[in-house]
Parts: C-alpha cells; structure tokens; sequence
C-alpha cells in the first residue's frame, strides 16, 4: 500500500489532527528493555514515526516475560529486534540504532536530534547518569523517567510527579534490586504511563495539572 494511504489507515482512529502534529518529531529512549520496548510500541502506534533508540544488550529468553520481543528474536540486539518490530506495525517508520552501552561521554551526543528523551532503563545509576547529562545538556527539553516497577498490583501507587522539564512515572519507591520481582502487568503501566505523558508533551507542548 502506498505511503499515504497507509499511514491514513493506520492512524485512521487517533485523536484528529495528531498525526500531522507529531510530523518531524524525534524520541530518544535510552533502554530497550521492558520499559523502553514498550514505550516504542505504544507511540509509534500513536503516531510518532522517528525514533533513537540505544540500548547495548541482546534479547534474552528471561526478558520475554515482560519486554516486546519473541522467541525467535533470543540473540539479537535489542536495537534490532525492537527495529524489527516496530517495522512490522508501519514499515515506514524511521529509527537511529546505537547499539553501545550509554554514558556520560556520549549521551548528549547520541540523542541530541531528539525533541524529549525517555529513559527506560532499570539500573538507579544509570536512571542518575540520565539525568544529570540530558538536563545539563539539553536544560529545555523533556526527559521522561520511570521509577518505581517492581512486583505487582498497587495501582494506586502509581503516579507523574512533574518538575520542570522532568516527568517521573510510577510509585518512585519500589527497586529493581527489592527482590520483588518484575511483572509485565505493573511494568507494563509504568510504560504507558511515560508513552503517554511523552506524548501529551509532543502534542500540547507540556503537561497539564
């Protein structure tokens, strides 16, 4: 199918008018992990169509139970494979791939044509590093931070705390590291949570309340 006409179809049932508001507009996320796979699909599916991702791992059998990759996927990097997924929901899509490993040398750098960065990763000092190198870097643009993931449940919890230009999504307590587990349920909201105050910021310009 055509370009046009595929795209028309496609976002035949988003919110009208976003789809030419999201033309040229560029996500970073730093992580292709369960939050940053996530968050990919759930945008390009509302209709941002550019994409940075950088992430340095390869899929592992354990991640299938919450991150959107499959089984045959097992081995590849995560660029790739979330590359190749996102090519299966709209084969026009454009991404930059960094398959490295993100640090305080080359962050500014990998993600700076990204108008808002999201970072999905799971470690506390990476989460730290994020965000001591975008908000020098970039001071006026967005970052989008997930914080609080693990185990299950608690809904309630879970909250977007805002300060600035720095979102933060989740209950902001629970660690990685509390032996509590990771569902694709509670991961799962977390990740929706940062798709889509990313995506009121690219439509509106910031967030309300």
């Amino acid at each position: 199918m055509e370009k046009e006409s595929y795209l028309k179809e496609l976002y035949a049932r988003n919110p009208p008018g976003s789809l030419s508001r999201l033309q040229g507009k560029v996500v970073g996320i730093a992580g292709a992990g369960g939050l940053g796979s996530n968050i990919a699909v759930s945008l390009l599916r509302s209709g941002v169509q550019r994409f940075i991702l950088a992430d340095h791992d390869r899929v592992e059998l354990s991640n299938l139970n919450r991150q959107h990759y499959f089984l045959d996927q097992v081995g590849m990097e995560k660029t790739a494979a979330l590359h190749q997924n996102l090519l299966r929901i709209n084969p026009h899509v454009e991404v930059t791939l960094h398959c490295r490993r993100i640090s305080a040398d080359n962050l500014a750098a990998i993600f700076a044509d990204a108008h808002l960065l999201i970072e999905a990763f799971d470690e506390p000092e990476m989460k730290a590093l994020t965000a001591h190198c975008w908000t020098k870097s970039y001071p006026d643009r967005f970052l989008v931070m997930g914080s609080g993931i693990s185990g299950y449940g608690r809904n309630e919890a879970m909250t977007t705390m805002v300060r600035g230009r720095l979102v933060i999504c989740g209950d902001q307590q629970t660690s990685c590291t509390a032996g509590a587990g990771l569902t694709a349920c509670r991961l799962g909201i977390v990740a929706q949570m940062q798709a889509n105050a990313a995506l009121e910021i690219l439509l509106d310009g910031g967030l309300q309340g």
